[in-house]
């Protein structure tokens, strides 16, 4: 039994519920011949990675549908070997490099050569190059997205590339130059509540307009969050109700507490508990930027307003060597201590005003 979110997953860009005017574009872009690099940016849950696969399908047919996981193992420079999960189908590859860390140039010389030096067996019928589609290449370093930027010319032969990523502030001009750039913006509340309506048909229920606008609310216009917590509102409690109340994630719970923790209390003992939970989210797979971020927002809501410039100026400075470092432990850590100091220091110069 399969989730919502990809059970009704549209699979061809005519079935797209929103955005049709861009699904219509990227039928003509297939259409005209010249199909070049993409590099689709847009929100977290806007649909990027959806609109893809039905511009795949829309390249080769249904055969982009026949998925295989391969497992490729590749030696550093240093004889260091990586191991890395891919999706393939005969016509194209799907990768995240920045799974490898720092060594995600190997992964880019490595992978992208071997696939675009094999050519397609029959070119009469199918296209003469491969898709290699690249997940996060915002968190790509500075010289993997060099060494993409070399690939990509040498081999645009027999190969293009899409590149899918949250933001374009992180990605090189050199790369965002050869690349046509296709921006998914994410979904209105409106968009939500009807796809959610739909949903909810096709799946025999019904669904109160309100309570499904108070979803796509909750949801931060994240269309697959939606429909997420949609299916665990349906798992509580069904027939739904208005008044009904939205099930929170687990992890945004726990990561609540854990600022109300910060802010309670600024000694070493409430920091080493305070590591053991962020080492808890970090070990359930919770992206370290969305710790930084959700713990941000907490803080920034419970402390004063003098304090709300310089948290977030630190916020800035930590998440940047987050992303240039290995271990997401020290930078998270550093920031919550660093909080911890400039919190109390503030808490003892208050009370020596009042006395």
């Amino acid at each position: 039994m399969s989730l919502w979110v990809d059970k009704y997953r549209p699979t061809t860009l005519q079935k797209l519920d929103y955005h049709k005017d861009q699904a219509v574009h990227l039928k003509k872009l297939v259409q005209c011949g010249d199909f070049p690099h993409l590099l689709v940016y847009g929100p977290s849950g806007a649909g990027k990675k959806t609109r893809i696969m039905c511009l795949l399908r829309e390249l080769y047919g249904a055969g982009v549908e026949k998925l295989r996981i391969e497992h490729q193992t590749f030696t550093t420079p240093s004889k260091k070997k990586i191991e890395i999960s891919t999706i393939a189908s005969n016509y194209h590859i799907e990768v995240n490099p920045s799974e490898a860390g720092i060594q995600d140039r190997v992964i880019i010389q490595e992978l992208l050569k071997t696939v675009a030096q094999t050519n397609q067996l029959d070119t009469s019928t199918q296209k003469d190059f491969k898709v290699i589609v690249l997940t996060e290449v915002d968190h790509l370093t500075k010289d993997a997205q060099h060494a993409l930027r070399r690939t990509m010319e040498k081999y645009m032969a027999t190969c293009r590339v899409i590149l899918c990523c949250n933001s374009t502030s992180k990605v090189i001009p050199a790369i965002r130059s050869r690349c046509l750039g296709i921006r998914v913006a994410a979904p209105s509340v409106d968009e939500i509540c009807q796809i959610l309506q739909l949903t909810c048909r096709k799946e025999g229920l019904t669904i109160p307009r309100e309570f499904a606008k108070k979803i796509a609310t909750k949801s931060d216009r994240n269309l697959r969050r939606a429909l997420l917590m949609c299916e665990a509102c349906k798992v509580q409690q069904y027939p739904f109700s208005e008044d009904q109340a939205v099930a929170q994630a687990d992890w945004e719970v726990y990561l609540r507490e854990t600022a109300n923790m910060i802010g309670q209390e600024q000694s070493r003992k409430r920091l080493v508990e305070v590591r053991a939970r962020l080492y808890e989210l970090l070990t359930h797979c919770i992206p370290p930027e969305v710790i930084m971020r959700v713990l941000l927002q907490e803080l920034v809501a419970n402390c004063d307003g003098q304090l709300k410039s310089e948290v977030t100026q630190i916020a800035a400075y930590y998440e940047h060597r987050l992303q240039m470092g290995q271990k997401a432990i020290y930078h998270l850590e550093a920031f919550v201590a660093k909080f911890m100091s400039i919190y109390k220091r503030f808490l003892e110069e208050g009370l020596e005003d009042l006395f």
